[in-house]
């Protein structure tokens, strides 16, 4: 068994990625530099497996990846629509970003017909829900940026994955492995749990393997949905593009043989291919690309899809409840509210003071029940005082939960080189008080 680790090492992520390989008889694996413990497998892990495909190792978010698009602006052609302030706004006025939500404009695409005569038939129950998804953005570490590039040039960069629509083909095949219908719910074991193996030979395996290359399929519409809107917001074209999975199992050729490669956070980088990497909301994103050598192989041609945690998200935010509120439809009013006494036991809906012909909707929020680490208003000043316009987001998010990019970019400097460093103008994530199951 050999694994090839980057920068220091994370005890238990390493006992979880040997836990995963040993059950696989794998006898490759890696830990890029941003890795930190995951379900089941490591995230920043990926592992070769000669005849095994994982969905617990791929994860609930399959494709989730990253795109980042090149206009032909510069910073000052955004002053001129109004600002980064107001271009943030507008986008997350028509971009949807959170838990479970429908997407605020509605799209048409091929993946919606693919999905409609899937392979595998179960996901055809889950047309409805991809098509009202498709171009929403989750929560969590999921986003939508702007940035700058060394030669003053603007860049798009979009973080998020497959959506319910992947989480749900996820859990289905989680729940088929403990011999449960698919679309029951899977008895999610603990973080260090074995690995879900499905031999690629079975009926499983190959069932697998097609559902999560549709998942794929429409994590990569989604990004191409949103990035093709925000450049409608701002009156650009995408002069080049970079766009890639890090949630994914590939089937591919190291060391002579012919492997599937199951990748959780961990972005392919083979020699002249490239990615985009993003930084904390605070800090450098940026385009690389994989290098010829030695180490490049024995990583399996790969590299980091982010900086990597360095903290929890209870650690940083504190502990939080969920309960279910009503919320004004209007997207640019962030009142929420509790019931009021209706009709015999059933509780009322509230009316908006502020937009009374809007109407509410139940949705999903998290209230502080213990304070965390992190000062999200420090945070926040700290942001504006660099010039980055942050729409959303939260103290479980912030940069200090994060490593620094630089830091674990150096620990692939043999395999991998940075074509462009970006940084960031404008970020547009989903609050704090949004809850999201389909994250990474």
């Amino acid at each position: 068994m050999k694994i090839k680790t980057f920068g220091p090492v994370d005890e238990r992520s390493l006992q979880q990625l040997e836990r995963c390989m040993t059950a696989g008889e794998a006898e490759f694996g890696v830990l890029c530099a941003d890795h930190h413990p995951g379900y089941s497998q490591p995230i920043g892990g990926g592992i070769a497996y000669e005849g095994y495909v994982s969905p617990s190792g791929v994860g609930y978010d399959i494709g989730c990846g990253n795109k980042a698009a090149r206009t032909e602006l510069t910073r000052a052609d955004l002053e001129a629509l109004g600002g980064i302030e107001k271009i943030m706004r507008e986008i997350t006025r028509r971009i949807s970003f959170g838990m479970g939500v429908s997407a605020q404009e509605r799209v048409d695409h091929p993946v919606l017909d693919r999905i409609r005569t899937a392979e595998f038939e179960p996901q055809r129950k889950l047309l409805q829900l991809a098509r009202s998804q498709l171009g929403s953005v989750g929560s969590g570490n999921h986003y939508v940026n702007l940035m700058e590039d060394e030669e003053g040039y603007v860049w798009i960069g979009v973080h998020f994955g497959s959506r319910g629509f992947g989480h749900k083909t996820a859990s289905g095949f989680l729940a088929l492995a403990e011999g449960r219908q698919f679309g029951e719910r899977a008895q999610q074991g603990e973080m260090d749990s074995p690995p879900v193996l499905f031999e690629i030979d079975s009926e499983l395996g190959r069932s697998y393997a097609a559902a999560m290359t549709l998942a794929g399929e429409y994590a990569y519409a989604g990004r191409d949905v949103v990035v093709d809107k925000v450049l409608e917001i701002i009156g650009a074209s995408a002069v080049h593009e970079v766009h890639n999975h890090h949630n994914f199992a590939w089937r591919e050729e190291h060391f002579g043989r012919s492997y599937w490669v199951v990748r959780k956070g961990c972005t392919p980088a083979r020699p002249g291919q490239e990615g985009f990497v993003g930084g904390s909301m605070g800090d450098e994103s940026v385009i690389l690309e994989g290098v010829a050598g030695k180490e490049a192989e024995e990583s399996l041609f790969s590299t980091v899809h982010g900086a990597g945690r360095v903290m929890s998200r209870s650690q940083a935010a504190g502990r939080v409840r969920r309960r279910k509120r009503w919320a004004c439809r209007n997207r640019d009013c962030d009142r929420v509210f509790d019931s009021v006494p209706g009709r015999g036991r059933e509780p009322g809906k509230p009316v908006c003071p502020d937009h009374p012909d809007a109407g509410v909707q139940k949705v999903w929020v998290e209230e502080q029940v213990k304070p965390g680490v992190v000062e999200w208003p420090a945070v926040q000043a700290r942001l504006r005082e660099k010039g980055i316009v942050l729409v959303g987001g939260g103290a479980d998010e912030a940069p200090e939960v994060y490593k620094r990019l630089p830091d674990v970019l150096a620990a692939h400097a043999g395999s991998i080189r940075v074509q462009h460093t970006l940084r960031p103008l404008g970020v547009a994530m989903a609050g704090r008080d949004v809850f999201d199951p389909y994250k990474d």
